[in-house]
């Protein structure tokens, strides 16, 4: 508050040094010098964070303990992350072709120059070392025009969701309930584009580990399409992925 405390050596006495002392503290005092300096480090944030496989080959999933974004962000090439130091950063590996961030993971993927069993652990390590020096992963750029981005879509949906037949909101609620829990723990996302009555076709946008990956028709054809066939009670007939 507005006083020192000074303990001082038995070497001397008080009524020997006590005026000195008194003035050595108001010539500081006075001199505008600061009184404290913090040079404390920044602390670092206990994190652990590991290397998960997904269906598509080309794709690693590195897993955080603790929520890193709100919301699913895509940088197909380091022109993209203008606003995203983490994905900027990792798109300094000449093998990093995409990175994909949602919730607590960040999906990467590779170019073929490498395996994974070379790069894993480096990746790994440096994500780790990233999230515990407490390095902004994302600027408040990106996140305002996603927050932007959300309010207009929701908005817009509002006014369309009129618009949106029964069996259309059948499908989005299908594929929000079972199927993109199961694409996000691929770490992917899914999400549902158009229906077209008349060849009874689905449309669906695929991100992250998803997004070409070769299993990805299997999936649909043997998953997803068989799901909303068996649900819908054939009223869907194919379904169509488009890479994100």
């Amino acid at each position: 508050q507005n006083f020192i405390a000074v303990e001082k050596y038995n070497i001397v006495t008080w009524e020997d040094i006590q005026d000195e002392v008194s003035e050595a503290i108001e010539d500081y005092l006075k001199s505008g010098q600061a009184v404290i300096t913090n040079t404390e480090s920044s602390k670092k944030i206990p994190v652990t964070v590991y290397a998960e496989t997904t269906p598509n080959p080309s794709v690693l999933k590195f897993v955080a303990n603790k929520e890193l974004v709100t919301g699913t962000f895509e940088f197909k090439s380091i022109d993209d992350t203008q606003h995203a130091p983490i994905a900027k950063a990792l798109f300094s590996f000449p093998f990093v072709k995409e990175v994909f961030m949602s919730a607590n993971y960040i999906s990467v993927t590779k170019y073929n120059i490498a395996e994974w069993n070379e790069i894993s652990m480096e990746l790994r390590e440096f994500i780790r070392s990233y999230i515990e020096d407490g390095k902004k992963l994302l600027e408040d750029a990106i996140l305002t025009a996603e927050t932007a981005s959300e309010a207009t879509e929701n908005a817009s949906q509002s006014i369309s969701e009129k618009d949106l037949k029964d069996i259309d909101k059948e499908i989005i609620a299908i594929l929000e309930e079972y199927v993109k829990p199961a694409v996000a723990s691929d770490g992917g996302h899914i999400a549902f584009e158009s229906f077209d009555e008349n060849t009874k076709t689905v449309r669906v946008v695929l991100q992250g580990a998803c997004s070409g990956c070769p299993s990805s028709t299997v999936t649909l054809k043997n998953g997803i399409e068989t799901m909303l066939k068996d649900m819908l009670q054939g009223r869907v007939q194919s379904v169509i992925a488009i890479n994100g």
